[in-house]
């Protein structure tokens, strides 16, 4: 027995919450770009440092953008906004863009793993930030493709999901018999 097609508003929860994280994944490609394209346009690139740059963009691509985003990011923040839109609770749509990125409403294990991760992704962008020209722009380049091949990746998942092809399972909710809600649920409570 196929279960019932989720209902629109179930679709649209869904469709809110991988906008949430792609407009933040946005923002980051936008700002990262101006930077990426400093080498290029002010003319700083040597022939060995355009090898880097396309070394790193290309590294980039396969690291960030395929094994981290596609196989790894993007079906789990897909998973949830589904699970979001199937179980919609208040607080979890109006922080959906936080509850699709795992940083609430996970299992402790989860959530601590997610935090020490955005703890050392926030010290190496303050540290790669110290970086000069062209060595910024040249980290930048690879990231921003990273980061595009994540938003295409993203709305990829997204779009087959919302045209009947179904969607990943999230894997990282808390078990409802253990009584662990996990983040915002406790503080609120």
């Amino acid at each position: 027995m196929t279960p019932a097609p989720d209902s629109l508003k179930s679709k649209l929860i869904a469709t809110f919450g991988v906008l949430s994280v792609s407009l933040l994944l946005l923002r980051a490609i936008v700002r990262l770009t101006e930077q990426a394209l400093v080498p290029i346009t002010e003319h700083m690139l040597t022939p060995t440092l355009v090898a880097v740059y396309v070394a790193w963009v290309v590294f980039q691509g396969y690291t960030e953008g395929y094994r981290g985003f596609q196989l790894r990011f993007c079906p789990r923040v897909v998973a949830r906004a589904v699970h979001l839109g199937r179980n919609p609770r208040l607080l979890h749509v109006l922080l959906a863009g936080p509850f699709c990125l795992t940083l609430f409403h996970a299992p402790p294990r989860k959530l601590m793993a997610r935090y020490i991760f955005l703890a050392a992704l926030i010290t190496l962008i303050l540290v790669v930030r110290q970086l000069p020209q062209p060595y910024l722009g040249i980290i930048d380049g690879g990231v921003v493709l990273g980061l595009v091949w994540g938003v295409a990746a993203l709305w990829w998942l997204h779009v087959r999901y919302l045209l009947g092809y179904g969607s990943p399972e999230p894997t990282d909710l808390p078990d409802p018999t253990d009584g662990t809600a996990g983040g915002l649920e406790r503080a609120a409570a």
